[in-house]
């Protein structure tokens, strides 16, 4: 099952897609946010599936744009130099435990909506990468538990202002990460019972058409259970919570010369069974 958050003219509402068509989930009784629906559990997941095989569909003309799936996260979770492949590309060691930093929630956009450039950097970078989505809240959980708390995955793109992460005293990770506009994801979440293995998935990211990153999930470093079990340990993880984690080589810091997103750029982040991210870059 796919499930998108949407903006109608009357606010933030969630859907299923079936096909090429949106279902309305609130006709069936379901919250209108994604963070409701995820709460509700594995009921809740149940309640959507019927809804979408059997509810309404939307006009098309009543969706304004599409919203990142969980627009609202309460946490927005990242993990830095977690592919074997990119470890090697930046020079470094694969670290012995995962390197956690976060964006703020502002930074959230969906498919289709622009990637916006702040006029105090220069040097900002592209970052395909695999979204969890926590679908259950949990501390403390057990790494052999772990998937039972995703609800499910989507593309994202952890876009960097390396002149800020890297160039400022005492280096600024959580400011160069987090711009208004630096995490978009989407389109839709896909629901964790369609994904055999998240670790085993294509990803790629073009630029204007161009294969700039191309990877496989399986050079994770720290798999996608190990990342949950270990953040876990140090706070509750929410419904809605996402967990971007981590980047293939070929970002554009590494290449020589160097490529930044400028304005007119096209984005676009592709994971195997997920589907494509889109997102325009513009100018501040």
């Amino acid at each position: 099952m796919r499930l998108v958050s949407y903006l109608s003219a009357d606010g933030p509402r969630i859907a299923a897609v079936r096909g090429e068509r949106y279902i309305d989930l609130s006709a069936s009784g379901l919250p209108s946010s994604m963070r409701a629906l995820l709460a509700l559990g594995d009921d809740g997941q149940k309640r959507a599936a019927r809804a979408a095989a059997e509810g309404p569909e939307i006009d098309p003309a009543a969706i304004k744009k599409l919203l990142a799936p969980v627009p609202d996260a309460q946490k927005v979770i990242c993990v830095g130099l977690n592919y074997a492949d990119h470890a090697r590309e930046t020079g470094g060691t694969p670290p012995d435990e995962p390197v956690i930093f976060n964006k703020f929630p502002t930074a959230l956009i969906g498919h289709g909506e622009a990637i916006v450039l702040p006029r105090v950097s220069q040097q900002v970078d592209y970052e395909a990468e695999l979204v969890a989505v926590i679908g259950r809240r949990g501390r403390d959980i057990p790494r052999a538990r772990a998937y039972e708390y995703i609800a499910g995955y989507c593309p994202g793109h952890d876009v960097s202002a390396r002149d800020w992460q890297t160039g400022k005293p005492s280096r600024q990770w959580l400011l160069g990460k987090t711009f208004d506009t630096f995490g978009p994801c989407g389109p839709a979440i896909v629901t964790k019972d369609e994904v055999a293995d998240p670790c085993k998935l294509g990803i790629r990211f073009r630029l204007n058409g161009e294969t700039m990153q191309n990877s496989n999930t399986d050079q994770f470093i720290f798999p996608v259970d190990e990342l949950v079990a270990y953040v876990s340990q140090v706070c509750t993880l929410e419904p809605g919570d996402l967990i971007f984690t981590g980047t293939p080589p070929g970002v554009g810091v590494a290449r020589k010369p160097q490529v930044f997103l400028k304005p007119g750029d096209v984005a676009e982040v592709e994971i195997d069974g997920l589907g494509l991210l889109r997102n325009p870059v513009v100018g501040a």
